[in-house]
């Protein structure tokens, strides 16, 4: 739902992108959800004329770079048009994690891997993944890493095992997060990231991993790999030795909007799907579903949900695109949880409107409900981002938090 204040520039994007996902997108993403991926991105690929013409392509990016030039604020607008459907950042090359890698090349990269991956990605011939997470360590504490990269001559040496690296299936190349710099006195100055091609020896795609029974494939996917002495030329590094972790913040800041807003995407979509269905289901009695005060308290809850959600993110966008991203660091906090949890309850609120339909395969809704819970969990569990916030509002009452 674009936003009354929306500038001229996405009024003019909006209309033909949500023609393109209705007349394209829509239609196809239940079938898509049941297909080899590498089928689906033929087909996907083959509808690239059809996106570009909207001007949408490469949304998140500016003009000179090839994309349509949005402010924050206004790419969070058509970010949640495009979640509306699992394959509708995808379509505009904007998808996770390709966006934040796209953004750690065109600021960290050198010429040399510009020209060799950065060109391709913006191009959509190639995918890319992000491999930081590892299984023997917190995910929500990246300064706590097992992988190294020790240098051997004008090459990193690189091993360690790390999982829920999305879309490492099919990817050409991954960032990697590892340790550098292991007797840096600082703990955020002790990993780097690396871009490593997936098809030198020493890359292994251990496995997709089953998300509540269902492995993903290719871009949906989220996978183990292991690096087993994997060489790669010293240039590879992206910024310099132990800037890992400022890149990954770099990365996530921007990355938790487009998330949110991608959120806030799959709630309207739910709810338009939750008021239909209550309007048009007849009951036993003959009476419609929408006529149960219960269902209709669950419409009205998730109205307002969806609508303060979205002004909230936007309020953070709005911050971050005029101050900066650590002026807004409280409010990134505040919506990540926020969002999410509003997000559960709508996709949990029409999936009980639809009965048993609703947990079939056979309406987008199992899929949110099966692929989105994680929301509560990655870019850091709910209950870090609460803590943080709550350290935050009760340092400026005077409360020293013990070490």
């Amino acid at each position: 739902m674009i936003a009354s204040f929306a500038s001229p520039k996405l009024q003019a994007l909006y209309e033909p992108v949500q023609q393109f996902l209705h007349d394209h997108i829509y239609p196809n993403e239940l079938r898509w959800l049941q297909t080899p991926f590498h089928e689906v991105e033929r087909e996907i690929r083959a509808l690239r004329p059809q996106a570009q013409a909207t001007g949408a392509w490469n949304a998140a990016l500016s003009e000179a770079e090839g994309g349509p030039g949005l402010k924050l604020t206004e790419f969070a607008q058509l970010s949640e048009l495009l979640g509306t459907s699992p394959f509708g950042h995808l379509a505009f090359n904007c998808q996770a994690p390709d966006a934040g890698n796209i953004e750690l090349l065109l600021q960290y990269g050198s010429t040399d891997i510009r020209e060799r991956y950065l060109e391709p990605l913006l191009a959509g011939d190639i995918r890319s993944c992000f491999a930081m997470t590892e299984p023997a360590y917190a995910g929500s504490n990246p300064v706590r890493l097992g992988t190294t990269a020790v240098r051997a001559g004008d090459e990193y040496v690189i091993n360690g095992h790390k999982w829920f690296t999305t879309a490492a299936d099919g990817a050409s190349f991954t960032i990697i997060m590892a340790v550098t710099n292991p007797e840096a006195e600082s703990p955020y100055a002790r990993a780097s990231m690396i871009l490593a091609p997936t098809d030198l020896p020493g890359f292994e795609l251990v496995r997709n991993i089953p998300i509540m029974g269902h492995a993903g494939e290719g871009w949906h996917s989220h996978a183990e790999v292991k690096f087993n002495n994997l060489r790669v030329p010293i240039s590879n590094l992206l910024g310099r030795e132990g800037e890992g972790f400022k890149l990954a913040q770099e990365r996530l800041g921007p990355g938790r909007i487009h998330h949110c807003m991608r959120w806030i995407g799959i709630c309207e979509r739910s709810f338009d799907m939750m008021c239909r269905r209550a309007a048009t289901r007849e009951l036993s009695e003959g009476r419609m579903l929408g006529e149960k005060q219960m269902v209709q308290s669950w419409i009205a809850e998730s109205r307002a949900q969806i609508d303060a959600s979205r002004y909230m993110v936007l309020h953070t966008a709005l911050k971050m695109q005029e101050e900066g991203q650590r002026a807004a660091s409280t409010e990134i906090s505040t919506i990540k949880f926020f969002v999410a949890d509003v997000m559960q309850r709508v996709v949990d609120r029409a999936l009980q409107v639809h009965g048993a339909l609703g947990i079939t395969d056979d309406t987008i809704l199992s899929f949110f409900y099966r692929e989105e819970r994680g929301a509560r969990i990655y870019d850091g569990p709910d209950e870090v981002h609460k803590a943080s916030l709550a350290r935050k509002i009760l340092k400026q009452y005077g409360l020293k938090a013990r070490r």
